[in-house]
């Protein structure tokens, strides 16, 4: 039995449900799970798992745009408790639990402590493909590139190991680095797919413009999540949020329409629904998954959306369902199957990448604080 502490970001849903997945693989083979995380992690995680309540980073948009300055506004705001939290999560976790390994999902907090008490230290997210994994990069947003790149350095410093989830694949940047299919729910795997005709919208904020659009097609119906109503509008029928209820008019939707995030992405596609991405403005990572989903023939990528955009993606459904058909979907067995090798004998195989990473800092072979193309 190995204890572990698994740290994740709290922001939006796709942090919980990847962790919530790997924390009850990891459960059910014996070792012992504490999680941490702040916000949406804490509250859909603390039902079933020990949870250790810190807190964390959080963005602020409108109108599928971040705003800049509320988002500095709405962080500064949390600054005192998160100075008081991460001591709690020292004395507690680290004190007492003593973790033997540190598991995060872009959760910095317990990254860093693990680097302070010499805890070897593994990431599980999607987020490191933009800083282990080559991969061409969307047009004009090289800078945003590299400024992504540079945050991840900075939340998630040295990692021993990092398992990467990805819908597209490139060569990794050094022998640390494993990829992976997308991690999905228990509950998308089991969900049998059909077509009753309506489009699925999915918004994470307010976005009337998109919602206008949408009007305009009055032979379609679409179902509208992410407002908080429940309602009939011309030919809009919005429902208030229910993961049961969402993951059901997502089985049996047409097609997505929604913001780019990774989680919903993968979701869509491994149950075989075309998507129409919508990147939010000043997210790097949603502009990349857009931008590679439409590479891929999955769907259509709409940095900015407008009547004729819609309309082109509603008139290449049949083109994207064909290769749809031959794309091919996987579930959680290959990275499950290196957790469990990684975490036998109170995971050893994970202290001994820990070691030989210290070994060559001793070296001098990484350079501190880190910058080198590698990503390391």
């Amino acid at each position: 039995m190995t204890r572990i502490l698994y740290g994740l970001s709290g922001e939006g849903s796709g942090h919980s449900s990847r962790s919530k997945q790997m924390a009850r693989h990891l459960e059910s083979l014996g070792h012992e799970v504490w999680l941490a995380s702040y916000d949406r992690g804490y509250r859909n995680l603390k039902d079933e798992f020990n949870v250790f309540e810190i807190e964390g980073l959080a963005i602020a948009s409108a109108d599928n745009k971040v705003s800049n300055i509320k988002t500095v506004t709405k962080n500064v705001k949390r600054l005192k408790k998160g100075w008081l939290r991460l001591r709690a999560l020292r004395n507690e976790m680290f004190k007492i639990f003593e973790p033997e390994v540190v598991i995060t999902d872009f959760e910095p907090m317990t990254a860093y402590l693990a680097h302070h008490y010499d805890i070897p230290l593994m990431t599980i997210d999607n987020q490191h493909r933009m800083r282990y994994m080559t991969y061409e990069c969307p047009p004009g947003h090289q800078f945003d590139q590299k400024m992504t790149k540079s945050i991840i350095r900075a939340m998630v410093p040295r990692p021993d190991l990092s398992l990467v989830t990805t819908f597209y694949e490139g060569q990794v940047t050094n022998d640390r680095t494993l990829l992976f299919p997308p991690i999905l729910r228990d509950e998308v795997i089991a969900m049998q797919p059909s077509d009753e005709g309506y489009i699925l919208v999915y918004l994470t904020s307010g976005y009337d413009t998109l919602l206008s659009q949408l009007k305009k097609f009055t032979h379609e119906r679409f179902i509208v999540y992410g407002y908080d109503r429940r309602d009939q509008e011309a030919n809009l029928t919005f429902k208030l949020p229910s993961k049961q209820g969402f993951l059901d008019d997502l089985a049996a939707s047409q097609a997505v329409i929604a913001t780019a995030g990774f989680t919903l992405i993968s979701e869509a596609l491994y149950l075989k629904k075309p998507y129409l991405a919508m990147p939010m403005e000043g997210q790097y990572e949603q502009q990349l998954n857009g931008f590679w989903l439409e590479q891929l023939g999955l769907g259509r990528n709409a940095p900015e959306i407008n009547e004729d955009v819609i309309g082109a993606f509603l008139y290449r459904l049949p083109e994207f369902n064909c290769v749809l058909e031959s794309h091919e979907s996987k579930g959680n067995m290959k990275i499950q199957a290196k957790l469990d090798e990684l975490m036998q004998n109170n995971g050893q195989q994970l202290k001994e990448f820990h070691n030989r990473r210290k070994r060559k800092k001793w070296a001098g072979q990484i350079e501190e604080p880190v910058v080198d193309s590698e990503g390391t």
